[in-house]
């Protein structure tokens, strides 16, 4: 792969100015496609196949009046008053009619006559439903109904909107997320000792960032996606387009220390040794991000495309794009050898050597520690319940949080968690279909757990029949989950008279993707890990290293795993990080934790150890393989790790719940993964095997490919050749054709 690698570099290189041009041609023609022909991303996580799905699919055929999306206006008197008094309640009247005229609506509830007033009669609520499901209304319609709420408002009456249909659209790109952006070039310039060195992984990182989101964009006009898989593919592109790009970019400047190194050659080595530590840590990621298919579920395996093809585009650009702007730079990105420089080396040198020979000095004790430590941060982890964010976890000052804490103070917590029945009754003979429904509700009333059944409510024909169950728990109350556990036993009872029972609405939905995910956990790590003994194995040509890998990158799940339960489920940090309220994990958090960090796990793990592997080919002295790989790796390491929490760490304040907590566990997952386990478990682990850490059975390094990421196969250096300015060997393209086709 090296002896590749450095051919491709050095023809980048002499075809700098054609490679540049179809980067951002390439980028116009994206940009183009994904700014016109985008599509609507949706808010709404759906799984084909589960039992809330099937209700909700059964209904859109057959009763679509009860399929489509709600706004709920909820209202609360002025203090002293009640909804029914007359100010408030012409006011509402008045506002209602309005309502029913907006584009889409086919049913607006009065609440005097649904019973939709609390006791006290200050708090009232009224459902605007839609003929369009709810991910399909439309925003016009939504900022209609706000604007026509005014008047209640001027009334004195507090309104607030909630509903299936209310749901916000996930967005980034806001100022934490720039911050993250701002901490990542101010690592870069320490790490790299100059602010044009330090603005190149951000430049080169950006566009290739741009090129996958804006490609996203354009296929959402075609496939359906939610908001988030264009998040999570900003989010890693970002973050692993400027580690990528550090790693060659660090390389290339640690040659060019040598005043004997041209600076064509050191671009092409650069890209041959650490561009193959990339080529191979980016596959890692593609791979992973590519494997969340095998769960099953469209909306997760969308999301988990968007971020593979980002990070591809990130491979292709720090092995394309950035030769080629290196080599428009040429000799500028030599570091100049000034006392000062010198020191600042010997510095950052001295303290990954101290490093590596503190924690080597006794192995067997920082291990047990490590491991002893990353397992007290998994312990809150037992207890992960996964769920999907209601509107208690909106940020407090949105609409949908202040409806939602109006409905509970008014009806009661389990009145947001409200659950639906959908009975088929088409095959139940008709003599028996009013009593089988009557017999079904009073089962479900006389539930410990249910607060209110409303009465049945049959479609035009018949043959469908939907009733509203209140529970007496909030939506992400375990207690409600086991509530729709125990309805749906009640299924044989209504089969037996000839028809199905199902339980729908947004409280089942989130509960039937949590199980669905749930279920495909187990799988989805089993495949991680044996991909990464497979992948690991190939690059090293090993099998305990690939072992160790694997152990390491499943305490580094767990860690990251109880802290994330800790601060959103269990409610610590909750003011600190701008979290409105404790609830279930995000479900498809884990699966996606999962696949991202083994990928980005592997890239520190491929980066430290193949500098391990390159000493140790040279040298044969396993102990000093590891001091000095460590030594060599460790500004990188640590720049690239803290570049990657710099980024993930801004998206932890970004308002949608899911996005935040996304951003927190990656962002603890990749420290954690890089500190603790790469830094320091992953040499005193090393040290403890020894030269048995590089030994592999004859037959089975006779099946492995041999992929030489540490380029020991590449040609002798050449000698450098005099300065000459880029700019000039620009102009003069055709000649360093002619000489790239000789080489």
């Amino acid at each position: 792969m090296a002896s590749r690698l450095y051919t491709w570099a050095r023809w980048m290189v002499r075809h700098r100015r054609w490679v540049i041009a179809t980067w951002i041609l390439l980028l116009a023609v994206v940009g183009g496609l994904g700014a016109t022909l985008h599509g609507k991303t949706s808010t709404e996580f759906t799984v084909p196949g589960v039992e809330s799905q099937k209700a909700q699919d059964l209904l859109e055929e057959r009763f679509p009046p009860a399929a489509g999306g709600v706004v709920r206006i909820v209202v609360a008197a002025p203090e002293g008053k009640t909804v029914a008094d007359p100010a408030q309640s012409k006011a509402l009247d008045s506002v209602l009619r309005e309502a029913a005229t907006v584009e889409g609506v086919v049913d607006v509830s009065r609440p005097a006559s649904s019973g939709a007033v609390s006791a006290d009669g200050t708090i009232a609520y009224s459902d605007v439903r839609f003929t369009a499901e709810a991910s399909e209304v439309p925003e016009e319609a939504k900022e209609e109904l706000t604007a026509a709420v005014e008047p209640l408002r001027d009334a004195g009456m507090q309104v607030e909107l909630g509903g299936s249909a209310m749901l916000p659209q996930t967005e980034a790109g806001g100022p934490a997320e720039l911050v993250g952006v701002v901490i990542a070039f101010v690592v870069l310039a320490v790490a790299l000792g100059s602010l044009v060195a330090a603005g190149l992984p951000l430049l080169t990182a950006l566009l290739g960032v741009a090129v996958g989101v804006l490609g996203t964009m354009f296929v959402s006009g075609f496939v359906e996606m939610t908001g988030t898989a264009t998040v999570l593919a900003l989010m890693i592109g970002l973050a692993v387009g400027i580690d990528y790009a550090l790693f060659v970019i660090s390389r290339h400047r640690e040659q060019l220390a040598d005043p004997d190194t041209g600076w064509e050659e050191s671009v092409a080595r650069a890209t041959a040794t650490a561009g193959s530590a990339v080529v191979f840590a980016g596959a890692t990621v593609v791979i992973a991000l590519a494997a969340l298919a095998i769960t099953g579920i469209p909306f997760l395996t969308i999301m988990g495309l968007a971020g593979a093809v980002t990070v591809l585009i990130a491979v292709l650009v720090a092995i394309s794009l950035l030769p080629a702007v290196l080599g428009v730079f040429g000799e500028r990105m030599r570091p100049r050898r000034g006392r000062k420089d010198k020191r600042k080396d010997r510095a950052a040198g001295s303290w990954g050597l101290a490093w590596a020979r503190t924690v080597t000095r006794a192995p067997a004790v920082v291990l047990l520690a490590g491991v002893l430590g990353l397992l007290a941060l998994a312990l809150p982890a037992r207890d992960l319940r996964l769920g999907l964010p209601s509107y208690a976890s909106q940020p407090e000052a949105t609409t949908q949080h202040k409806s939602y804490d109006l409905l509970t103070e008014g009806f009661g917590p389990g009145f947001n968690a409200t659950l639906i029945t959908v009975v088929d009754t088409e095959r139940v003979p008709q003599d028996r279909r009013k009593a089988t429904v009557a017999q079904l509700r009073g089962a479900l009333v006389s539930d410990k757990n249910v607060a209110a059944v409303s009465p049945p409510v049959p479609s035009r024909s018949g043959g469908v029949v939907v009733m509203s169950v209140v529970p007496r728990s909030s939506p992400d109350a375990q207690a409600t989950a086991d509530l729709v556990h125990r309805m749906r036993d009640l299924a044989p009872g209504v089969a037996d008279a000839g028809g199905t029972l199902y339980v729908t609405g947004q409280t089942a939905m989130a509960i039937d993707v949590a199980g669905k995910l749930g279920d495909a956990l187990p799988l989805f790590i089993a495949v991680i890990v044996v991909l990464a003994l497979i992948l690991l194995a190939i690059a090293f040509r090993s099998v305990l290293v690939p072992l160790k890998a694997a152990l390491g990158f499943l305490l580094s799940v767990g860690a990251s795993l109880g802290a994330s339960v800790w601060v959103f489920q269990q409610g610590h940090l909750n003011g600190l990080l701008d979290v409105a309220a404790a609830g279930p994990v995000t479900s498809f958090l884990p699966v996606l934790l999962t696949g991202v960090l083994f990928g980005l796990a592997m890239d520190y793990e491929v980066f430290l150890v193949s500098r391990m592997r390159e000493h140790y080919e040279h040298s044969k002295d396993p102990a000093e393989a590891i001091v000095q790989g460590v030594s060599r790796s460790a500004r990188v390491v640590v720049a690239a790790a803290l570049i990657m929490v710099a980024v993930f760490g801004g998206f932890i304040f970004n308002e949608d719940p899911i996005i935040k907590s996304i951003g927190f566990a990656l962002a603890f997952g990749v420290f954690i993964d890089a500190f603790v386990v790469r830094m320091t478990l992953v040499p005193a682990a090393m040290a403890l095997l020894g030269r048995r850490a590089w030994s592999m059975p004859r037959w089975l390094g006779r099946l492995l490919p041999d992929v030489d990421i540490e380029g020991a196969r590449l040609p002798a250096a050449r000698p450098a050749e005099p300065a000459a300015d880029p700019g000039a060997g620009m102009k003069n393209a055709s000649s360093d054709d002619r000489t790239a086709v000789r080489a």
